[in-house]
């Protein structure tokens, strides 16, 4: 689905969805960030206390996917920084250096043309939650990343489906199959049965 999308959007508005698509950052959250917000050396993005729904800062690892992104982004910024003389301070801009203030528009249609009209920017942090429960991130380490502060919360994020199921079912067959397994079995039921 994502992948549909991102074909579906320019090089202004796509780099935004893939940053909301693997941080689960809301919209207003990434277009807000500065290239202060970034450290590249040491690989975070940063949200400064105050900048968040619930004023608590967060910052996010600059995971491989993320940081080709930014990187990406470094790259365009030079580029249009070298061709007009003006300096470009948004992490996420249009070919001009502007900042991004809203993409809706560009966002709707690139869902709708992907096959998925109606999918919201905000369902991102649906799909990063997913990833990350995925991933095996411990929920309070995946909610300090996508800056959920309930359990409640997280967990409506946290939708399972019928492809995470599946995934399951393959761990359980690999752990039920291992020769460790079946030993550790085995020495259970012999000292239950004495």
């Amino acid at each position: 689905m994502m992948v549909d999308i991102l074909k579906e959007l320019d090089e202004d508005t796509g780099p935004v969805a893939e940053a909301g698509y693997v941080t689960g950052w809301r919209k207003g959250e990434l277009l807000s960030r500065r290239w202060r917000h970034v450290d590249l050396e040491d690989g975070w993005l940063r949200l400064e206390p105050g900048e968040t729904k619930n004023d608590e800062g967060r910052n996010y690892p600059l995971i491989p996917r993320l940081r080709e992104v930014i990187e990406r982004q470094y790259e365009r910024k030079r580029d249009i920084e070298r061709k007009t003389g003006r300096i470009v301070d948004s992490l996420f801009f249009r070919r001009n250096g502007e900042p991004i203030r809203d993409f809706r528009g560009a966002w709707e249609g690139a869902c709708k043309r992907a096959g998925h009209p109606g999918l919201l920017f905000h369902d991102l942090r649906r799909s990063a939650v997913r990833n990350l429960v995925r991933a095996g991130i411990p929920q309070l380490v995946a909610m300090q990343l996508t800056g959920h502060l309930t359990a409640s919360v997280f967990k409506r994020y946290a939708i399972i489906d019928r492809s995470m199921l599946e995934e399951a079912g393959e761990k359980l067959s690999e752990l039920y199959g291992s020769d460790s397994f079946r030993r550790s079995a085995t020495r259970d039921l012999e000292k239950r049965n004495g």
